[in-house]
């Protein structure tokens, strides 16, 4: 008998700490100063009687997060609800000081919508069901054999995108999870510093029989922070419950978490129903209203979104997808190669070799620093001006490298640097002539290999003249001389 075969199916639910400065309920700062990280201020500094849940303490809505929740619904074809309320969701938990979470529940800001993603080249429209304002808990911190509780997150305003149960695969939520980062981030409405818990994500799964209908028991994974991780805890925890229907058992609903280390979720506590958390009308907060001209202003206003900037990059830039989306995943990088490409009166002729210094050296020196491209010395002048030196054939690309990696931490100018560290292209055949016969003297098996159609060793002895005139070569001049010597014909003769 052959073994049924499963499909999975799966629902995200993301939250999006807001970038307003002061939480949802209160004066407090909601968010570090520029360039401080949320793990350097001090533990309980930004918290008051209302965030704390003292006794009398009452709410103060903050109009800011109301705007930017409803720029979140317009950007992705939600319905602005006019009157909303919120509720108390009560559970205990050290983290909630109050012993309730002020969220919305039966009516939220914003109703429906949908995002459309492409994943392994198929377009599909993934819906939304709701868009809802909530306050954020405070942090626990399990250290030293002890549980402390940090409430500087406390109050934090989200808004919380909760997704139909529309995808079926790892790879299709983590391409969600991407574009849906990428449209907040370039609204401006939230940091979307993953590492900072800016953006989050909780994961429902389940599986059934393939070509059936009916869902499966869902099981949550709570707080996932990395797109990675999302795909990896829903391969994993996929492949859990088929061997548990395989076996003959049945799936518990609960929630889990999962481990990077040892690449597995793992019980959390039993999944909790609506019901189990007495959800009521906040008595201390009036009906949230919407007016019209909110609404009309934020969409009038809308920037142009990631998919919008996509097409229009494959368009005018003729980058490739694959570009185009790497210089559309975060607003800074767009922002940043903007401001690059409007430097040249002729930007399709550049912009292929801008996305290539973008995600290779730039990513490389943000990835090595832990800092942004923005939070760099290195400016659109710098990148604009090594470009230029480039396509001119002035700077080859291992000094355009060096360039770079000297204007990431001092923004000293490009010119003062070439000329610091001597890095102007030698163009000059006459003085490249010696270096090439020096290296064709030392590497005679290559040559041997060369001239019997073994292309690539070129590679290898152009390297070796770039090494030995100290990255100054140009790598085209040099090929054509290492051919004329051996009597090997020229990209121009051949």
């Amino acid at each position: 008998m052959t073994a049924p075969s499963f499909e999975a199916v799966i629902g995200l639910e993301v939250h999006c700490q807001l970038s307003t400065a002061t939480k949802i309920f209160c004066s407090c700062p909601a968010r570090p100063p520029e360039g401080v990280s949320v793990s350097e201020i001090p533990a309980n500094r930004n918290i008051c009687e209302v965030c704390c849940g003292h006794p009398g303490a009452l709410p103060v809505m903050n109009s800011e997060a109301v705007k930017l929740a409803i720029r979140a619904g317009v950007a992705v074809g939600s319905t602005i609800r006019h009157k909303s309320l919120f509720s108390r969701k009560n559970y205990f938990y050290p983290d909630l000081p109050k012993g309730y979470q002020i969220s919305q529940y039966e009516t939220a800001i914003c109703e429906g919508g949908g995002i459309y993603v492409e994943s392994k080249g198929q377009r599909k429209l993934i819906r939304l069901r709701r868009i809802h304002l909530e306050e954020d808990a405070g942090k626990s911190v399990h250290e030293f054999g002890v549980t402390l509780v940090n409430l500087n997150r406390a109050g934090v305003p989200l808004v919380e995108i909760v997704g139909e149960p529309d995808l079926s695969s790892p790879e299709e939520a983590g391409d969600y999870l991407r574009e849906l980062h990428a449209i907040v981030t370039c609204l401006g409405i939230t940091d979307g510093n993953m590492q900072e818990g800016n953006f989050r994500c909780d994961a429902n799964v389940s599986i059934r029989p393939a070509g059936t209908t009916e869902l499966g028991t869902r099981v949550e994974i709570k707080n996932v922070n990395s797109f990675r991780f999302v795909e990896k805890a829903l391969e994993f925890e996929i492949q859990r419950q088929i061997a548990v229907v395989s076996s003959g058992k049945q799936v518990v609903q609960e929630t889990r978490l999962y481990d990077p280390q040892k690449d597995q979720t793992f019980p959390m506590r039993t999944k909790e129903e609506a019901e189990d958390y007495r959800y009521f009308p906040d008595p201390d907060l009036m009906p949230l209203i919407v007016a019209q001209e909110w609404i009309e202003f934020e969409k009038s206003h809308l920037p142009e979104l990631p998919a919008q900037k996509r097409a229009r990059y494959l368009r005018d830039f003729a980058l490739s997808d694959q570009d185009a989306r790497y210089m559309t995943a975060q607003n800074a990088v767009s922002q940043f190669f903007e401001n690059v490409i409007s430097q040249f009166s002729e930007p399709a002729r550049v912009a292929k070799m801008i996305s290539n210094l973008i995600s290779g050296e730039i990513s490389r020196l943000s990835n090595e620093s832990s800092k942004a491209i923005h939070e760099s010395q290195l400016t659109p002048k710098h990148l604009a001006q090594v470009v230029e030196l480039l396509s001119r054939g002035k700077l080859s690309s291992t000094a355009a490298k060096k360039v770079l990696n000297l204007a990431w931490t001092s923004g000293e100018a490009v010119d003062s640097i070439i000329q610091r560290e001597g890095l102007t292209q030698e163009n000059d055949a006459s003085a490249l002539e010696p270096l090439v016969a020096e290296i064709l003297a030392q590497n005679t098996a290559a040559i041997e290999e060369l001239r019997s159609g073994k292309e690539k060793v070129m590679g290898f002895l152009v390297g070796q003249v770039m090494r030995r005139s100290s990255g100054r070569g140009n790598p085209a001049i040099i090929q054509d001389l290492i051919r004329k010597q051996l009597g090997v014909k020229t990209k121009l003769e051949s």
